[in-house]
């Protein structure tokens, strides 16, 4: 049979078959098909509704998502099986359903290295933070070194002197991985230590790294190290939950020494962004104890990707140099608890003289948001430190709608003007410090996989309260009411503010 276009026969617009003759054809009706795809469609529509109804969460969320699914079922139907899930479960079978045994025999290693090491000054000085090891699982741990870390060069610096002096292995993670400059000099430094037999492993989130060329890993891969994405969707009943990430910026060498904090692997990082920069963001070098408990969590998330465990030193050795008291918080959407929410509300309640927050979001939920006002109206110095640039619009406009609702109760406001601000730090009191990689929003408190570092003591803090000085001496104080600016402006804000619980 010869094609028509090929036989030279041209067809005007009348004679082009329709859709209901070519069900026809099909011996199909064409107005019973589309019945049955609406009737169809109701139909999960309700099954949808009554997934969100029986699950825990919000009840504004909840009442978002049944009204949509009611009045736009055709559209809220895929969207609510993409951002509808609000725990990951499969990640939470993977780990705690049939893990094998040779994950089993790490935990019980973790467990006996890894006593909670509590002592009266310690709980002196958390007053009622002293819950968050119950929340995470994991202990305060002492005898550990801490190190401040600011901005790219001086975080990549100390990051590759880490890898350079790496006998046995690296733990590799990122939320993006960018095939730049700084992309290549890494993989380049890792596969030199890969042949000097070191054993690499390279974790990068799927949707983070997006971009990340195949030829990259290729090359990894081709030098013996073990790449893998995070691979949120993998498993049948995991294809939909594309809008979970891992959020966690993660090195470890041969188990005593780690870094964590806001940095991503890519050029704008180093200040070469040509609207961005200079880009202000800050990590923490890790030493002792608490570096196994940000193994572990590098662990869980390489299981959950590979179900492979790899062999690693769990003996803890404690710091030479330093002996501060140090919680790793590990927090995610396969947690029993919302622990990154429960985190900062439980932070900002603790807080008696102070509490400053640096973030490049500010999209808080309704418990955190009555945590910081609380804080205002009793008296403490809350102060949020915020970008004046934005690298995403919707969460930028829909930050000005909460900072309004939160300025009313005394809390102060500041824009970063020096370039784009992207740390995550907090500062409670004169004694409690935290870096990592949490943003201040749903997503982090929800969505996202993250990692923050809590550090006790008078001294440290005393360093962080120098930094941010200095952040907010490039800042100038956001006093300008929602009310103040343009109607466009203002209904722009309201609508942002909508996908929130998303952002």
């Amino acid at each position: 049979m010869i094609p028509v276009a090929a036989r030279g026969i041209r067809l005007n617009r009348n004679e082009v078959p329709s859709l209901t003759h070519l069900f026809s054809n099909l011996g199909i009706h064409f107005e019973t098909f589309l019945i049955g795809l609406i009737i169809l469609c109701y139909f999960f529509a309700v099954l949808s509704i009554f997934h969100a109804v029986m699950r825990p969460r919000t009840a504004q969320g909840t009442i978002a998502w049944v009204i949509s699914l009611v009045t736009f079922p055709y559209l809220a139907l895929p969207l609510y099986w993409l951002f509808g899930r609000y725990k990951f479960q499969g990640y939470l079978k993977a780990l705690q359903g049939s893990p094998s045994k040779d994950f089993e025999d790490v935990l019980e290693q973790v467990k006996e290295h890894n006593q909670p090491r509590y002592h009266a000054q310690l709980d002196e000085k958390l007053g009622n933070l002293h819950t968050l090891g119950k929340l995470v699982k994991m202990p305060f741990t002492q005898g550990n070194g801490v190190q401040l870390l600011i901005d790219g060069e001086q975080i990549m610096s100390s990051i590759f002197a880490a890898i350079e002096e790496a006998e046995s292995y690296i733990l590799f993670q990122f939320f993006i991985i960018k095939d730049d400059a700084l992309g290549r000099e890494v993989k380049d430094r890792l596969i030199q230590k890969a042949k000097d037999d070191v054993s690499v492993f390279f974790l990068y989130d799927d949707v983070g790294s997006h971009a990340l060329p195949k030829s990259y890993c290729r090359d990894l891969e081709f030098a013996g190290i073990q790449v893998t994405g995070f691979k949120t969707a993998q498993g049948h009943t995991n294809r939909f939950q594309v809008n979970f990430r891992n959020h966690r910026k993660v090195v470890v060498v041969d188990g005593k020494t780690a870094f964590v904090g806001g940095l991503n692997i890519g050029d704008e990082y180093m200040g070469k962004h040509s609207r961005l920069s200079p880009w202000r963001d800050t990590h923490l070098r890790l030493e002792g104890p608490c570096v196994q408990s940000v193994q572990f969590s590098f662990l869980e998330d390489w299981y959950w990707a590979t179900k492979m465990v790899p062999i690693l030193l769990w003996e803890p050795s404690l710091s030479t140099s330093e002996n501060k008291d140090v919680l790793v918080l590990a927090t995610g959407p396969a947690d029993e608890f919302e622990t990154g929410s429960l985190f900062f509300s439980q932070a900002i309640h603790s807080a008696r003289e102070r509490i400053w927050i640096t973030s490049p979001y500010f999209v808080p939920d309704i418990a955190v948001m009555g945590a910081l006002q609380l804080a205002a109206i009793r008296g403490v110095d809350v102060r949020i430190l915020l970008p004046k640039n934005f690298d995403q619009l919707l969460t930028h406009l829909s930050s000005y709608a909460f900072v309004d609702l939160a300025r009313h109760a005394g809390v102060h406001f500041h824009r970063y003007e020096a370039g784009f601000l992207h740390e995550k730090v907090m500062l409670i009191d004169d004694q409690i410090s935290c870096v990592g990689t949490a943003n201040f929003d749903n997503r982090s408190f929800r969505l996202n996989f993250e990692i923050s570092i809590l550090v006790v003591g008078r001294q440290f803090a005393k360093r962080v309260e120098e930094m941010l000085e200095a952040d907010f001496a490039r800042s100038t104080e956001d006093t300008k009411s929602l009310s103040e600016r343009s109607f466009f402006f203002r209904l722009a804000v309201q609508l942002a503010r909508l996908s929130s619980p998303i952002q």
